[in-house]
């Protein structure tokens, strides 16, 4: 009887153990009541379904702790979202070790603290060897852990917003303690002082201390070599010409003035530049107003202000629209597009730049497509309505990128022996390319895809889009999708992140006009920024014309509104230098 109960209690589990899921969503009215009957906790039976990569339970303001057996029960576990729950005031068995884990999502909790044995895991060995982006944002902690760089020591992305932390840890800024943390969100805290000691945060490119309480802002902060975006608005600071700046300048410009050592012209240490690098600065500054016809700071203002325009629907007069058929909720059941118009994807590498950004979203974000997968089509090669459904392996046919047409199961088939294949020559159990997604497919009896109106599947997630949308250099105009079998805010947050990518590569255009662009090597030696092409013909208006982001709407067969996208509160992107026109 009580093991009948607890099948009855929670179906998701069972269906997930005899389906062998990889990903798990526990969300809804009824959660919260059942993990009030389970004490506050998860229940034990989740923690013997080894086989999970992801798992989210969200939304339950009953649920307190996760409960001990986590960190055993699933061993191969790569993303752990646990936001918007009542987890507080600490964790209490500590989540950890959890040795594959590369993003954690505690944000919209009630932490105050994570001290050992009641936080995240242990330091010595790492509890989190792999892990690379956590969310503590929306919380009420007052200190992070003294030990957060030992515990996570591959850190790439940490957001803070919305605590009540006075202080950074030591710790966190010593000497190649977190090598590559590239993103650091701690805005809307109680932050009175930055130590001196960020400038060994060698990778860090995006830095957000808005709201805070700071006075000062060290001038070893121009000491981080990749450092593009900062913001430090909403603090009172003593060097009013710096808050003016922070108010309403871009990065680069900040980055010198601290550089210079503020209004003194000297710096706390560290050796003076040489002339001929400022010589050279001069020159480019006095070229900038012969040619825009005015100083640097109206042109930086115009660069950070116009980057993207969103298009409501009630606004377009031939929207696009997405149709979800019902047989598809028990596959991949969600789905967010976009159309954003107004790339330019033909000078120098910027193609190659745009597809390869969309490559590392997938190995990061999307955690190699289990979490999500982004599909990237041009717009011209697409008639409306869309249809989003789900068909037998022998009724779905593509021309996938670079083959002919053919059947989903005969792809599938013809992927699965190149797998085989490529074993053998490299002698060796990983695979490349498409062959990698192919376990995402077992077990299911029907496939997703995306339909165009004149019936050509142009999509089959998660595996391969269709060659006849393929993005070309031409392509000026895209249509954008994100399906994912987990939770429809993923597929949100990673359309925000392509978004925001697309909006750096026409930034990083415009800023680089008069001063030709990188080659591939040492655009490669910059993480997450792509070159910009030499100056072409309408450059000039680049500031002045934004990407514009149409609205797309998912509608169910009946035609009532499932989600549009972006909605008023996506595309709510921290970054100082794009701003978002609605």
């Amino acid at each position: 009887m009580a093991a009948a109960a607890v099948s009855e209690a929670w179906p998701e589990l069972e269906l997930a153990e005899r389906e062998r899921r990889r990903e798990l969503l526990l969300t809804g009215p009824g959660l919260e009541q059942r993990v009030r009957a389970a004490g506050g906790r998860l229940p034990p039976r989740l923690f013997t379904l080894p086989l999970l990569h992801y798992l989210e339970v969200s939304g339950c303001g009953s649920l307190r702790e996760p409960g001990p057996g986590l960190a055993q029960g699933l061993p191969q576990l790569h993303s752990l979202v646990l936001r918007r729950n009542a987890l507080g005031p600490g964790l209490s068995p500590e989540l950890g070790p959890l040795p594959a884990l590369r993003v954690l999502d505690l944000s919209g909790n009630a932490l105050e603290a994570l001290p050992p044995g009641q936080g995240l895991g242990p330091a010595e060995p790492p509890g989190f060897p792999q892990l690379q982006s956590l969310n503590l944002s929306g919380n009420r902690l007052r200190e992070l852990p003294a030990d957060l760089a030992r515990c996570a020591p591959r850190l790439q992305t940490l957001n803070l917003t919305g605590n009540r932390l006075d202080a950074f840890p030591a710790a966190l800024f010593r000497p190649g303690a977190l090598p590559l943390l590239s993103e650091l969100a701690a805005a809307d805290n109680c932050l009175r002082e930055l130590s001196p000691e960020i400038a060994h945060l060698a990778s860090l490119k995006t830095l957000d201390l808005s709201n805070n309480q700071l006075s000062e802002i060290p001038a070893e902060l121009a000491d981080c070599p990749r450092l593009k975006d900062i913001n430090f608005r909403g603090n009172r600071l003593r060097d009013k010409r710096l808050e003016k700046m922070v108010s309403g300048c871009q990065t680069r410009s900040i980055l010198e003035y601290l550089r210079a050592g503020g209004r003194g012209g000297c710096r706390s240490r560290g050796k003076a530049e040489g002339p001929d690098r400022e010589e050279a600065r001069r020159k480019r500054r006095e070229r900038r107003k012969r040619e825009c016809g005015e100083g640097e700071e109206a042109w930086v203002d115009e660069a950070s202000r116009l980057l993207l325009r969103v298009l409501h629907v009630a606004e377009n007069p031939a929207p696009l629209t997405v149709r979800v058929s019902p047989g598809v909720g028990d596959v991949r059941p969600f789905i967010v597009g976009a159309v954003v118009r107004g790339m330019d994807l033909q000078p120098g590498n910027a193609l190659k730049r745009f597809l390869s950004s969309q490559t590392k979203l997938h190995e990061d974000l999307c955690e190699k497509r289990t979490a999500a997968t982004i599909a990237t089509h041009d717009l011209s090669a697409i008639r409306g309505p869309l249809l989003y459904a789900a068909r037998p392996p022998e009724d779905l046919r593509i021309v996938p990128l670079g083959r002919r047409e053919v059947k989903a199961k005969d792809l599938v088939r013809q992927l699965q022996l190149e797998a085989e294949e490529h074993r053998k020559q490299k002698k060796r159990q990983n695979v490349s390319g498409l062959h990698r997604y192919l376990h995402l497919l077992d077990g299911k009896e029907h496939y997703p895809c995306l339909v165009d109106a004149n019936g050509d599947v142009i999509s089959f997630p998660p595996i391969t889009n269709s060659e006849k949308t393929k993005i070309k250099k031409t392509t000026c105009d895209l249509f954008l999708e994100v399906t994912s079998a987990a939770s429809l805010q993923i597929c949100k947050d990673i359309m925000d992140a392509l978004i925001l990518k697309m909006a750096e590569i026409n930034k990083y255009t415009l800023e680089n006009k008069d001063e030709g662009s990188l080659s591939d090597h040492e655009a490669d030696a910059i993480p997450g920024q792509v070159p910009g092409p030499r100056a072409t013909p309408g450059a000039e208006q680049a500031g002045s014309a934004p990407l514009v982001v149409e609205q797309v709407r998912v509608v169910d067969e009946e035609g009532h509104l499932k989600v549009v996208y972006p909605s008023k509160t996506d595309l709510d992107l921290a970054a100082a230098h794009v701003t978002v026109l609605r």
